[in-house]
């Protein structure tokens, strides 16, 4: 791992955690992690960045480690979380960066390249598409479509219910985040919860190590997943807030990346067809045997296709 610093800066009402590496004079590169992760997720991302002369910026996101956590579902709006990072790019005195997201961080750094198209010149977008702005809020149609049958981005809506059950013991709920056998796409009643009739893994996956796996229930241990859920319960507050983004391409050269066994591949499979519609430099890579946790995975190949997008020159269309 390069050598890192860790700052806590105060933006948006609240103090952000970031970890920094790489030489100061190099071009500022933002990696937003998701859910539910924490900045050590890019751990085999940052060192490779930071040899290739870029300088590394991985926060822990509201709500996550050493970051605050608010206590209002409201603080977790995505106009808010874009807010954050906007914010932390302008203390450290960015004029143009590289923004690269993972799953929820990747929800962000989608509207952060609508919101700021001349700071972001190129995006990394990795498990979560975009389409544009949906006809209606996201949570009206799951609530339709899984009325009878379990999902668990309805089952986290409830405010206090999903936190007690990931909260009772955070390494087990880790481990079964990050074992073989999906969590999120499973049969079973609306009524159920995430982890009904799933035993805990009694091996951790080659990508992620006893030490790799204390760092992630060190960031749970502060705050629990109250926080991180919260980001989960604002999809009508999110629509309602990008309304003056309706329309709107993602204009910069874009790197998508997914794993062939990601779960959200199945999930957004209309959204994936219809992206280079709404993001016309876009550079689109399936990875073969490589689940949700892409960046770990699949580690080599995702800093290949990285580096290599990165190397390209841009456009002038």
């Amino acid at each position: 791992m390069s050598q890192l610093t860790v700052q806590k800066i105060p933006v948006n009402g609240i103090g952000l955690c970031v970890h920094v590496a790489g030489p100061e004079q190099g071009q500022p590169i933002w990696l937003l992690h998701g859910f539910p992760e924490c900045w050590h997720s890019w751990r085999e991302q940052i060192p490779a960045l930071a040899a290739a002369g870029y300088r590394v910026f991985a926060p822990e996101m509201r709500g996550y480690g050493q970051s605050s956590a608010p206590t209002e579902i409201a603080d977790y709006a995505l106009l808010t979380l874009c807010a954050d990072v906007q914010q932390a790019m302008d203390h450290f005195g960015h004029e143009q960066v590289v923004m690269v997201g993972h799953d929820w961080g990747a929800v962000v750094a989608w509207h952060l390249a609508l919101l700021e198209p001349e700071r972001i010149t190129r995006l990394i977008t990795m498990s979560v598409p975009f389409a544009g702005r949906a006809r209606r809020p996201v949570i009206e149609i799951m609530r339709e479509l899984y009325a009878e049958h379990f999902n668990y981005i309805v089952y986290f809506q409830a405010p206090g219910v999903a936190e007690r059950e990931l909260n009772a013991d955070i390494e087990r709920t880790l481990r079964l985040f990050m074992q073989e056998q999906d969590v999120f796409l499973q049969q079973k009643p609306a009524g159920a919860r995430l982890f009904d009739g799933m035993a805990t893994p009694g091996s951790l996956p080659t990508w992620c190590g006893q030490e790799d796996l204390n760092l992630y229930i060190q960031t749970f241990a502060v705050h629990g997943f109250r926080g991180p859920l919260n980001w989960y319960r604002n999809f009508e507050r999110n629509w309602q807030g990008t309304e003056f983004l309706k329309g709107k391409q993602v204009l910069q050269p874009t790197l998508f990346l997914i794993g062939d066994r990601d779960p959200v591949g199945v999930f957004e499979a209309h959204t994936l067809k219809r992206m280079p519609e709404w993001v016309p430099e876009l550079e689109h890579h399936t990875l073969a045997n490589c689940g949700h946790w892409i960046q770990n995975e699949q580690a080599q190949q995702v800093n290949a296709h990285m580096l290599a997008f990165l190397g390209k020159p841009r456009s002038l269309n």
